[in-house]
């Protein structure tokens, strides 16, 4: 009797726990940053040449490769990346 009401005890803590973490990234995705351009470069820059090449990248940034590429060099460099143009936020999105 008593091994049951501590797996019991134990299993609804540990949904108690999911249940929370599961909100709580919930509520961040909404409020999500966009990455600094280090966390780029570390997501992204798989071969950690200091530069990413158009199949290293995704997203906004891949779709307007050619405008961040202000040296037509086929790359893009940290300095590129920081003065790239912002995404504008999607409707519904806070700032």
């Amino acid at each position: 009797m008593k091994t049951k009401a501590i797996l019991l005890s134990i299993t609804a803590s540990a949904l108690f726990a999911i249940s929370c973490n599961a909100q709580n990234s919930g509520n961040r995705q909404g409020n999500q940053e966009p990455p600094t351009v280090d966390e780029i470069f570390e997501q992204m820059d798989k071969d950690e040449d200091g530069k990413l090449s158009k199949e290293e990248i995704k997203g906004p940034l891949k779709n307007d490769f050619a405008k961040i590429d202000t040296d037509e060099d086929g790359f893009l460099s940290r300095e590129e990346v920081e003065e790239a143009p912002k995404p504008e936020r999607k409707r519904g999105q806070r700032q």
